[in-house]
């Protein structure tokens, strides 16, 4: 799909682009969205570039994803989409910057584009551009970042009160359920880390550019702002994955501890019921030779008694040692 963004008095209009159908000059903004090859060529003969595909822009290395050609920027940075659903996932998003006008190439849906261009049909600068555009869309990407570590973090503590302090009132969940709760937190931290990572290197070469680019003084603070801001997320979601690394350490000790315990109630009663075990084995073969207690008629009381001593003197031993 292509759309087009045209300033329209103080609002950006989005415009759809059908096949073969030339897109406006004034656009100062092109998105697209799982492109066709029309589609592509299309964007290519307006701006003179050439649309990255979509196993170039899974490429992981930097200098296939922060680059020049025939004078346009071309940035690749991976995005969090999905983050609100069981199944969060990352996407690669590239951003071309050529004769003021942006161009964005994308396969997925991440959040900040559609609260951009909510934001931007509202209202918009007078003086709107491609490299505008751009520095709403980061901004976005970091505000959307920090939204989910701040729902990873809450989330985290309440699994942690969870596990340290329980409610006896309130039904706990099974160990089973947090466990995937943790995993589930540690996965989207472990996403939005890697997503922090390449948005940082997509504002650092956008700063080492804007020199060239003439970019005013206020754009310039901004990206430095939005540099400090990634850095400062980067290491929130490092703190946020030890933490949940702790309690997944914790969680896994208190079931080692908790089997354990179930482990020693069935040796010591093992150990209790093998001495009476072994009383009645012996009075059980009932030979008459050599076991006068066959015709004595207090033998099976004494057999009895018997087997209680031996279940009790072991009992005493491990209260004596403090095993119990």
């Amino acid at each position: 799909m292509l759309s087009v963004y045209v300033p329209h008095g103080t609002q950006l209009e989005r415009i759809a682009v059908d096949a073969g159908v030339e897109p406006p000059e004034a656009a100062v903004w092109i998105d697209l969205v799982t492109p066709t090859v029309q589609e592509d060529k299309l964007v290519e003969g307006l701006l003179g570039i050439a649309v990255p595909t979509r196993e170039e822009m899974q490429e992981i290395e930097v200098s296939s994803r922060l680059y020049i050609e025939n004078g346009a920027r071309y940035m690749t940075a991976t995005l969090m989409c999905q983050s609100d659903t069981a199944s969060p996932k990352t996407t690669p998003v590239t951003f071309i910057l050529s004769s003021h006008r942006l161009c964005t190439v994308r396969y997925d849906d991440p959040r900040p584009f559609a609260i951009v261009e909510h934001k931007l049909g509202r209202a918009c600068g007078p003086k709107v551009s491609g490299e505008t555009v751009l520095m709403d869309l980061l901004d976005a990407v970091i505000d959307r970042s920090a939204d989910i570590l701040e729902r990873i973090a809450a989330e985290v503590d309440q699994v942690s009160h969870s596990i340290f302090e329980p409610d006896d009132d309130a039904q706990t969940p099974s160990y089973k359920e947090v466990l995937k709760a943790l995993g589930r937190k540690g996965d989207l931290t472990s996403k939005v880390r890697e997503s922090q990572v390449s948005v940082g290197r997509l504002l650092s070469f956008l700063a080492n550019e804007a020199e060239g680019m003439k970019w005013a003084k206020d754009a310039r603070l901004q990206l430095g702002s939005m540099q400090r801001d990634v850095i400062q997320l980067s290491d929130h979601a490092t703190y946020l994955s030890s933490k949940i690394t702790f309690l997944l350490d914790a969680l896994l000790g208190i079931v080692s501890i908790q089997q354990n315990d179930i482990i020693k109630i069935f040796s010591i009663a093992a150990v209790i019921f093998m001495p009476p075990t072994l009383v009645a084995s012996v009075y059980g073969m009932n030979f008459h030779n050599g076991m006068i207690e066959l015709d004595w008629s207090f033998g099976y009381p004494f057999a009895l008694g018997l087997m209680i001593v031996a279940a009790v003197v072991p009992l005493v031993i491990f209260k004596w040692k403090k095993w119990l």
